[in-house]
């Protein structure tokens, strides 16, 4: 079965640098779009960042000139690189995969920046 496994999430200071990964099994991996999504503590989840299958990418506003999504096909791979992080950074990021109808979730990891 499709498994979607977020991990390098942790606690760092503002201004600091994380780097996720999303590591995916059970799929075409090069065939599927990848985000990333967070959710804020006590707020709706929210699209932090797409990389279609073709390479392209787009972010949401608030992270754009400081998050990179990257996707490695060889190894099944998507990560996302968030630099110059703001508090307001902090929450679960989850690792989603669509193409067509078909739609897979990670169990998300753990990212907290702190002031």
């Amino acid at each position: 079965q499709v498994q979607l496994v977020e991990s390098g999430g942790g606690l760092v200071q503002a201004g600091g640098s994380l780097r996720l990964s999303c590591a995916a099994s059970g799929m075409t991996f090069r065939m599927f779009a990848m985000d990333w999504y967070r959710q804020p503590p006590g707020k709706q989840r929210e699209l932090v960042a797409t990389i279609y299958s073709s390479g392209t990418t787009n972010y949401a506003e608030s992270v754009r000139g400081r998050f990179i999504i990257s996707r490695d096909n060889a190894k099944n791979t998507v990560t996302l690189q968030m630099n110059s992080l703001k508090p307001e950074d902090t929450g679960v990021y989850s690792c989603h995969a669509y193409r067509l109808s078909n739609n897979y979730w990670g169990r998300g990891t753990q990212v907290t920046v702190s002031s």
